[in-house]
């Protein structure tokens, strides 16, 4: 009553067996893609995080940057403008790993909140009632007036350039572990746990556990059990050159570090501007949003303050080599892994499974 080893010679499988046979093939060839798959997923997870390590340094790097800046030429202004810095820097950092957000709603957001700070204290330092409804006017009133000028236009611009590379690296890495789960947990078909049977454990009904399959036999099975994985081959190529061609758009100008580093001098240079044109600003803000109160004397506008570059620069350089080293590291085992899914076969033929620089192998029906 065999089904799969039937074979002209007397057996000592049954039927029972053959069952027992088919779940220890499922279960092997399970763990050996898995083990296969295990230093391609190792590798990527790790980068995964050694990039968004690398990421938040240089983000933790020029958020302390930019709240120098407000500490020491702001300082009127630089306990209320923390908070507006710290969600400045969050939203970046959720753009860069895959959120619904844009860095235009983030920086202008930012600029929204800024407004109401730098009017009140900056140029107006004798305002003595900022109600919420009049802070919320100078919020909406920040879009049509553009207190700014163009250095927060400037700042959308190098930002979006510079972050969208990351944040399609980071959304690759995570479609790469997502594509090596999949394949990981593919089932077997039918025939091919027959075939695996067939090809690993008839010998033994014949009480042959010694033979091995031969090497061409061995690989015929695996491909065709492997048929829909390797079929990734030409999609798993475009990814790697994918990869590869991001990595080297984030490393081509340094444009990430340079756009994070220069965040704190684009708010200087909108702040300035500001400043420079308060008697206008004042002059239009007070038609929209009406007179708030003052205080006696009304003190002039503070001054404007040159700052010079806040010192960090070693700090910054040392994120940067980290993880331009993490880049080049990455990007030359990923493309190693070229031909992952293309040689799958040939990698679960290797080693224990079949017969090498032996004359006698089994071939399906008997040794030859």
């Amino acid at each position: 009553d065999l089904q799969i080893c039937q074979h002209r010679a007397p057996t000592c499988c049954t039927k029972k067996m053959e069952e027992s046979y088919q779940a220890a093939v499922r279960r092997e060839r399970a763990q050996s893609i898995q083990a296969l798959n295990f230093e391609l997923k190792y590798m990527i997870v790790g980068h995964i995080t050694a990039f968004q390590e690398a990421f938040e340094s240089l983000l933790r790097f020029a958020e302390n940057h930019t709240s120098s800046l407000f500490e020491t030429a702001y300082r009127p202004m630089a306990k209320e403008a923390a908070e507006p810095v710290k969600e400045l820097f969050t939203d970046i950092s959720l753009y860069i790993l895959g959120a619904e957000t844009t860095v235009e709603s983030a920086v202008l957001r930012f600029f929204d909140s800024l407004f109401p700070l730098v009017y009140s204290r900056l140029i107006n330092p004798g305002i003595t009632d900022l109600s919420e409804d009049y802070t919320e006017c100078l919020r909406l009133t920040r879009q049509d007036i553009n207190p700014f000028g163009h250095y927060s236009k400037n700042m959308v611009t190098e930002l979006s350039k510079s972050l969208w590379a990351s944040r399609m690296l980071s959304q690759a890495l995570s479609l790469g572990i997502e594509v090596i789960n999949t394949t990981e947990h593919a089932a077997l078909s039918k025939e091919c746990s027959r075939a695996l049977v067939k090809m690993q454990y008839c010998p033994h009904c014949q009480g042959l556990t010694l033979i091995r399959p031969c090497v061409g036999y061995c690989l015929n099975v695996m491909r065709g059990c492997l048929a829909s994985v390797s079929e990734l081959d030409a999609q798993w190529r475009e990814f790697i050159s994918t990869l590869e061609y991001l990595t080297n758009e984030m490393a081509a100008s340094h444009e990430l570090e340079m756009a994070l580093s220069g965040i704190w001098s684009s708010i200087n240079e909108a702040i300035l501007h500001a400043q420079l044109n308060g008697p206008q600003l004042s002059a239009t803000v007070d038609k929209v949003c009406g007179q708030p109160k003052q205080q006696e004397g009304n003190p002039s506008s503070a001054s404007i303050v040159p700052v010079k570059e806040v010192t960090g620069t070693q700090t910054f350089v040392m994120a940067h080599t980290s993880l331009n080293s993490k880049r080049r590291e990455f990007i030359s085992y990923m493309k190693r892994s070229r031909t992952f899914y293309a040689s799958i076969a040939e990698r679960l033929c290797d080693g224990d499974l079949v017969m090498r620089d032996s004359s006698t192998c089994w071939n399906g029906e008997d040794v030859v």
